[in-house]
């Protein structure tokens, strides 16, 4: 059984009595409220995986409460509901990054299949954005590219892993910053013990402090035994804290008392207790401007910068393209059960050519994709993104970006034997926006080979 929590918030009663009847018959834990107010409240104290949310509230527009919800708890996926279906809102939900968009009686039967995806999803997310690890599998080896930018940071990186000194990561969000804490932490004196990553965006305040200091039985509601935090099961090894920047301000000096003398206190307890980790840190964002805002503590910055290595992005090190596309074609080509597979001449000037504001995260994605998109040994034009494409579209009027748009949902909605939610996935756009496109291309539901 499904053991998801989902929250609703509806101002019909008899509505929402009926949707927590229903989803609660499916396993799910059920929390209901019928204003915005009161369901901030609700999550502020207790643990949601979705929320299932009327767009028309007294006290607001569900729409805009995406927003503020993926601020606080950016694991937390949103369903909003909507008796008035409506194109430009479905948009603006899907940008400020609600799961879906549905309209109350014509999308009745997809709620119960969305619930079960949105948990899958919003459990995905809280996983991977804590990794605990004995033994890890990144070296320095591991990093790949020529280029005198990423030589320089592996040669800096190199220096300061023997030495058991904090280190601070810059760099842009998918550079590789955790591929460079692993391969420090597997070259240090505390190779062997326990490598610790989590990301603190993933987190609110509450949640983030009682993952990385733990809690003793009975400090909150629901808390019915004694957890160890990350500080404790990294005692011995290191503790990578990526994304720093986005870490609570009260929540720093508690970390700074962490750096100064490996003391913490766990939720609920009245004991101090000790360990003994190596930070290592990484941030996306400039900490001096943060200070200077008022966001980050100055004598936390100093305690992280120690040793800084600058990341650079996949833009700063384009020459390293070809390098990374032959690395992880032939890595997804073995996960995939399919011979080696290239890269066309038209298709590689357009991965050099792209911005990659994902950086290596990015490519890696687009690359995965097209690998299962490929049906011989060579990728074409077609197999990449259309945001990729569109670099070679045409302006005139039978090669529109319209045009190229169109005929690229069709030919992954012919891959995906019409499976809408994974056409989606593939197209990295929400399952809302794609069957708008569908209707503004007047593409039939179903497509043949």
């Amino acid at each position: 059984m499904t053991t998801g929590k989902i929250l609703i918030i509806d101002d019909e009663e008899q509505l929402r009595k009926l949707l927590s009847r229903i989803i609660s018959l499916e396993g799910f834990t059920v929390s209901e409220t019928g204003t915005l107010k009161d369901g901030m409240n609700l999550l502020h104290r207790q643990s949601v995986d979705v929320i299932l949310c009327d767009v028309r509230l007294p006290d607001g527009n569900g729409v805009d409460f995406v927003k503020t919800v993926k601020a606080s708890y950016p694991s937390i996926e949103i369903i909003l509901l909507t008796a008035y279906g409506n194109i430009a809102d479905g948009v603006k939900a899907i940008k400020n990054g609600a799961f879906d968009y549905i309209t109350k009686g014509d999308d009745n039967d997809r709620i119960i299949p969305l619930l079960h995806q949105a948990v899958d999803q919003a459990v995905h997310s809280k996983k991977t954005a804590i990794k605990i690890s004995q033994a890890s599998v990144v070296d320095f080896g591991s990093i790949i590219g020529e280029s005198p930018a990423i030589k320089n940071a592996v040669k800096l990186a190199q220096r300061i892993a023997p030495n058991d000194a904090t280190v601070l990561l810059l760099g842009e969000t998918g550079s590789g910053k955790e591929v460079f804490a692993s391969a420090i932490h597997e070259n240090s004196l505390r190779k062997g013990k326990a490598m610790v990553a989590i990301n603190c965006s993933a987190f609110n305040k509450e949640l983030l402090e009682g993952e990385l200091f733990g809690h003793k039985a009975g400090a909150y509601t629901g808390a019915m035994k004694d957890k160890k935090g990350l500080v404790e099961v990294a005692d011995g090894g290191t503790l990578f804290l990526d994304e720093i920047g986005e870490m609570n301000i009260d929540l720093q000096a508690k970390m700074l008392r962490v750096l100064e003398n490996g003391e913490y206190i766990k939720l609920g307890d009245t004991r101090v207790s000790k360990t003994n980790i190596r930070i290592i840190a990484a941030t996306n964002r400039n900490l001096e401007k943060e200070i200077e805002q008022g966001h980050f503590r100055s004598d936390l910055y100093y305690r992280l910068n120690v040793f800084t290595i600058d990341l650079p992005s996949l833009q700063e090190r384009k020459d390293d393209i070809p390098l990374l596309v032959k690395y992880f074609l032939d890595r997804f080509s073995e996960k995939a059960n399919k011979e080696p597979v290239l890269v066309s001449r038209s298709a590689m000037q357009l991965l050099q050519n792209y911005s990659w504001k994902g950086n290596i995260r990015e490519l890696k994605n687009v690359l995965e994709r097209a690998v299962i998109l490929v049906d011989g040994s060579e990728i074409l034009p077609e197999h990449l993104p259309y945001d990729i494409q569109k670099q070679n579209a045409a302006p005139h009027p039978e090669l529109s970006l319209a045009a190229v748009e169109k005929q690229h949902i069709q030919k992954i909605l012919v891959h995906t034997n019409g499976n809408k939610a994974r056409a989606a996935r593939l197209l990295e756009i929400g399952l809302a926006t794609l069957y708008r496109k569908m209707e503004e291309y007047a593409i039939p539901s179903v497509l043949s080979k």
